[in-house]
């Protein structure tokens, strides 16, 4: 956490709970930017505070808030803190979307914190499945168990904005088949925002922001700590296992992660084993720094490889059996591809059709005070390689290879309060490189982006008031040369030509150049009615520009099996979101409710092509073809939460969750047409969870407690889907059973392990989610016991261990 340096006088101490260490708690000064967290034995330090009087808050998801007013005088002031059992987030200290480190409760943007413990709990695929646990209002787009892609309030692709440590995530995220390059065994936390952050972000932050926070030593204690991650999966057989290492002292820190997943096909009872749903994902990092008086510099590397493969749901017609593509084009028939074998199916070998995502980051963070305030920098360069192999008879031929360079900048300075006046300025952005490489399929073209954006925000605290908000100006250039292609004589692939006049050359792509820009603002208010409950209020106005496949794309992207085709004259969107709130935080229950609207000016979305007898027009090979298309549209909903947890029955605890989103696209045409063309694609049906936990003291040497586990998931169906030219189709509602059991293990005298084994989807429900794409991957669109497409996983039994080191 940043924290501004001015004089050599410390606090630190034990932050404990019924005898036992609270890990990851956050000790705050309120009204300043100092802060830390406890390591592993419950110990927290934190130096260079300047004399005098402050109020100290500590605050850690799973236990009641504790403050105590102290004196700061000496060299060391020692302060030990008990926390009480409760569990709420209300208390929680985020950083994301605000200028300085600010309270959950204090913020009037709607904003969740996912901590340590609930991250290590998660028997998830990936890092994202396991936030929209945690995150009423999040929810994913999934094409398999490894590529999620996060929704939030019915927006996603471009319009969520990923951060990782701070830094813009630059992928192709535009892509429906692959998700966020990360790894998820090096998470410490995270935080969602719900609503335009376009403020702080720019472009592509319109619907909201998911930050990721990766590891960071901070023990200063001269020794070397880690932790070990391991995991097994029985759906589809996945081996995971992470292992980081740190060191820190007073002045130096360097910590080294690395980690290995790997799968084979997942399963439910209807389709078996999924063909081409396995992966093969690695991931190492490094972090070096330096931290004097004055503040911090880090360095970091992070190296991050996926194999995937890519299911297209070809099928036997009669026995219903997957089928693998073994021909090209024309002389690829669909119903006489041969079955895929029982060995194919149950092999972790991924198989010729299959994509290949590295993503390779090096950045530097700093932080320095400056006089009473403070400034914070930040330089990046990321390199993203996206290849897709479509070819069975050149299997090492890519149909697709991108290749992206990205710059992010950023700098910004707190200036020091006047008058409880808060005030930041700052600028960022990026300079992007985009280049098709050694390929034969080129939905976008070559391409080189420009971004810059300036903004100010402002914080005012009065007694029980709050009030945040701010402005901001973004520019971003856009550009490319003419685009050409033709035929390889030697293997009758597609390839870019430079020289115009090649032989049957195509220009696919035009020049061009544009230069877009906006406007963004927010502008909110809390009040504190009394300690337990906060009124919120908040109104912003998001931007984005439109990303490349929108403006340009001209042909097949054959990851995605979709014929993209864009429109170069395309306006930036515009969101306006008003939200209004309520939380509440009592020893025996808490809860909060959010209320939002949100209509989004030159709404960009996609629409099928059908032929004359309105049958979607497909290629040789049954790939779809989708024109953008843009308009208005509304979005509105609430999202509502209830915790029971006792002080009386100690470590019970009753989560309740519910999400509500509705989407409607405001093309005059489409008025009243519901299904027809008024209802938004991708919109997550209602979900309401509900999650009992009773946590045990065991009077054991070895295992200090216990905490069993059940979680219902109501999914209730969606009516409100875009059926028009067959789009979506209606998804019946269903419900999934999850249970578990997780111990502490204390295997050493300051170290304490966690297993967990948890079931989910006990019941072997079969289903499909409305927001998965595999729904559709069906070549043969009904089959005689009335099913269509793929479904979702089945049982899964889930084994973690997490080891401190």
């Amino acid at each position: 956490m940043p924290a501004g340096f001015a004089q050599k006088a410390a606090l630190s101490g034990k932050v404990m709970s019924e005898g036992k260490a609270v890990e990851f708690a956050t000790v705050f000064l309120a009204k300043t930017s100092f802060g830390s967290a406890t390591d592993s034995t419950g110990r927290y330090s934190v130096k260079n505070i300047p004399p005098g009087t402050y109020q100290v808050q500590v605050s850690c998801i799973g236990y009641l808030k504790a403050e105590k007013t102290i004196v700061v005088d000496g060299e060391n002031t020692i302060v030990d803190f008990e926390l009480n059992a409760d569990g709420t987030t209300l208390n929680e200290v985020v950083i994301t979307g605000v200028s300085r480190a600010t309270l959950v409760r204090e913020n009037p943007i709607a904003i969740i914190g996912i901590s340590p413990r609930a991250l290590e709990q998660a028997a998830e695929s990936n890092i994202i499945d396991a936030l929209s646990k945690n995150a009423p209002g999040l929810a994913v787009v999934k094409t398999g168990p490894n590529i999620s892609k996060p929704f939030i309030r019915g927006l996603g692709y471009n319009r969520v904005l990923t951060l990782y440590d701070g830094i813009r995530q630059e992928g192709q995220q535009w892509g429906d088949e692959h998700g966020i390059e990360v790894d998820a065994y090096n998470m410490e936390r995270a935080e969602v925002i719900k609503g335009p952050s376009s403020l702080m972000y720019g472009s592509d932050a319109l619907a909201g922001v998911v930050s990721l926070f990766p590891c960071i030593p901070d023990e200063q204690d001269g020794k070397i700590h880690g932790k070990f991650t391991s995991e097994y999966q029985t759906n589809n057989n996945l081996i995971g296992n992470g292992l980081q290492v740190g060191y820190s002292d007073k002045h130096f820190l360097a910590a080294l992660r690395g980690s290995y997943r790997v799968a084979k096909n997942y399963r439910n009872a209807v389709d078996g084993r999924v063909y081409n749903t396995n992966f093969d994902e690695k991931n190492i990092s490094a972090l070096l720094g330096y931290t004097n008086d004055k503040g911090y510099s880090h360095f970091n590397v992070t190296l991050y490889d996926n194999l995937q493969g890519i299911p297209d749901g070809s099928r036997d017609s009669l026995s219903r059996k997957f089928t693998r593509q073994i021909y090209e084009g024309l002389a690829d028939h669909v119903a006489k591809r041969p079955v895929v074998s029982d060995d194919e199916l149950n092999s972790y070998k991924l198989s010729p059709l299959h994509q290949h995502i590295q993503h390779y980051r090096m950045y530097t963070h700093n932080f320095y005070a400056i006089g009473k305030g403070d400034i914070d920098f930040q330089f990046a360069f990321q390199q993203n390689h996206r290849r897709e192999y479509n070819h069975p008879t050149a299997p090492q031929q890519a149909g697709l290879y991108l290749r992206l360079n990205t710059y992010n900048y950023g700098l910004r300075y707190n200036a020091p309060a006047i008058a409880n006046i808060e005030t930041t300025a700052g600028i960022n952005g990026m300079v992007q490189n985009n280049k098709s490489k050694n390929a034969t399929d080129f939905p976008i073209p070559d391409y080189n982006l420009v971004d810059a954006g300036m903004y100010v925000h402002f914080k005012w605290k009065h007694k029980d008031w709050t009030l945040g908000g701010g402005a901001r100006y973004d520019v971003r250039d856009v550009r490319w040369n003419d685009f050409y292609v033709g035929t390889d004589p030697a293997t009758g692939f597609g390839r870019h030509v430079s020289i115009p006049d090649t032989a049957h050359a195509v220009l696919q792509f035009s020049k061009y150049q544009k230069r877009l820009g906006g406007i963004s603002a927010s502008a909110g208010v809390t009040y504190q009615v009394n300690p337990q409950v906060s009124l919120k209020a908040n109104i912003a106005r998001g931007y984005r520009a439109p990303n490349i496949t929108e403006i340009a794309s001209n042909g097949l992207d054959p990851g995605a099996h979709i014929i993209y085709l864009g429109n170069r004259n395309f306006d930036p969107e515009f969101s306006l979101q008003e939200d209004i709130g309520i939380t509440a935080h009592y020893s025996n229950f808490s809860g909060s409710l959010s209320v939002f609207n949100n209509h989004v000016t030159n709404y960009i979305y996609l629409s099928l092509l059908v032929d004359a007898d309105n049958n979607p027009i497909r290629d040789t090979q049954g790939n779809k073809t989708y024109q953008y298309e843009q308009s208005s549209a509304q979005l509105y909903g609430t999202e509502a939460t209830f915790s029971l947890h006792p002080e009386k029955i100690k470590g019970f605890r009753w989560d309740n969750s519910l999400a509500l989103v509705y989407g409607f696209n405001r093309k005059s045409e489409y008025k009243n047409d519901k299904q027809n063309g008024e209802y938004l694609p991708l919109i997550p049906p209602v979900k309401f969870v509900t999650d009992v936990s009773q946590k045990m003291t065991v009077r054991s040497k070895y295992i200090t407690s216990l905490t069993a586990r059940m979680e219902t998931e109501l999914t209730a169906a969606q009516n409100r889907y875009l059926g028009i030219n067959n789009t979506e189709t209606r998804t019946p509602g269903y419900a999934v059973l999850n249970v578990g059991v997780s111990a502490d293990i204390s295997y050493c005298r300051s170290n304490t392990a966690q297993l967990q084994v948890q079931v989910n989807n006990l019941l072997n429900e079969v289903y499909q989610s409305n927001l998965s794409r595999l729904k559709y991957f069906e070549y043969y669109s009904q089959t005689p016991n009335g099913r269509s497409g793929i479904y979702n996983m089945g049982r899964n039994i889930c084994m973690k261990l997490v080891l401190p080191l």
